[in-house]
């Protein structure tokens, strides 16, 4: 089969591979479409160390191509997706109820990320075939009617933008501002808005992302190429600050803007994958007085996951195919990596057919 494969730092090149033996309780899985995600670029660019050869990815839709001998209540040739977490669902992490963290541990020497496997300790998705893991507790057949496209957004970004609302702990009458309107943070603003924030506020510097934005649900957009944000939001929200700061785009300046528009006790929602450390600026954290919280989340992942965020397109609670922007085959995988890496051309989501 064919798949992308990582390298070296700045070289994912489209290979030929063995197509995977499947075990008892996994699912080989025919890609029909795919993505790349900013982590990949994290991978791409060498600041997420993952081993040389690997295939990389990890947003599938797809073909149960063949099932393992121990796998119940599926169907070879059904339509299904898998999350880019896959728990197994029998771990500690799994029983704690933080399926995303199954499997942490030290591979690269640090500490890894939690249960994301595809494209991080298993070859991932940007291929004809993946192998999904504990199939059982990773498949979720994808509902009549909806095409390839609709769910795409379901196995990474979608979850993981919804998840900062519900981490942060966004209640009806809320006010959120949402720092970076990438991907994943416009999928942050839709989860704000659907979980009952009054004011969404979405921060970018691109024109483009700004107006996809307030499609998705933003009640106002700042763009922090002409304004300074903290100052804007301090002024949209009377000199209050918001409830909830999310922040998701991994830098020092976001983070720390996120955390200067926080009102006393709020909450501050990371999603940003960081490749440098942090540091807390003393007056903006109060001292470490302020009753703030900063919490960090991982993209729930599992079957029972999937199935909620397809209800919720299935119902028409929201429709995030407009995000795919360009369309490129398996086999220009090189030239897809090029424009979205560098945001080229509008770009905001690319789906990949093999």
């Amino acid at each position: 089969m064919k798949a992308a494969v990582f390298v070296e730092p700045g070289r994912i090149v489209l290979e030929d591979k063995p197509v995977p033996d499947v075990g008892p309780n996994d699912a080989l899985l025919r890609v029909t479409t795919t993505t790349i995600c900013g982590t990949d670029v994290h991978i791409l660019k060498g600041e997420y160390p993952v081993a040389r050869g690997l295939t990389v990815g990890h947003e599938p839709v797809g073909v149960i191509e063949k099932l393992g001998s121990a796998v119940q209540g599926y169907a070879e040739g059904q339509r299904v997706i898998a999350g880019a977490i896959t728990p197994s669902g029998w771990s500690n992490a799994c029983l704690c109820g933080q399926c995303a963290q199954d499997g942490a541990g030290t591979p690269h020497g640090f500490k890894a990320m939690g249960g994301w496997k595809f494209g991080n300790t298993i070859d991932g998705c940007q291929a004809e075939y993946v192998l999904v893991p504990d199939a059982m507790a990773n498949l979720a057949p994808v509902p009549d009617g909806l095409s390839d496209e609709q769910v795409l957004m379901c196995p990474d970004i979608m979850s993981t933008g919804f998840s900062s609302a519900e981490s942060g702990g966004v209640r009806i009458g809320d006010s959120v501002a949402v720092f970076a309107q990438g991907p994943i943070g416009l999928c942050a603003t839709a989860g704000a808005k659907l979980s009952g924030a009054s004011l969404v506020i979405g921060v970018d510097r691109l024109p483009e992302r700004l107006r996809m934005a307030a499609t998705l649900g933003a009640d106002a957009v700042v763009d922090s190429s002409r304004q300074d944000p903290v100052a804007e939001i301090m002024r949209l929200t009377g000199g209050r600050g918001v409830d909830v700061a999310i922040e998701a785009l991994g830098t020092q300046a976001t983070f720390e803007a996120a955390l200067r528009v926080l009102r006393p006790g709020g909450t501050l929602s990371s999603l940003g994958v960081y490749s440098t450390d942090l540091t807390i600026p003393l007056n903006a954290f109060a001292a470490g007085l302020g009753d703030h919280r900063i919490v960090t989340t991982l993209c729930p992942g599992g079957k029972e996951r999937m199935r909620r965020l397809m209800a919720v397109i299935a119902a028409r609670r929201i429709d995030l195919s407009a995000m795919v922007t360009h369309r490129f085959r398996l086999d220009d995988i090189e030239s897809a990596y090029e424009v979205f890496a560098h945001q080229r051309d509008g770009v905001l989501k690319v789906a990949i057919t093999p």
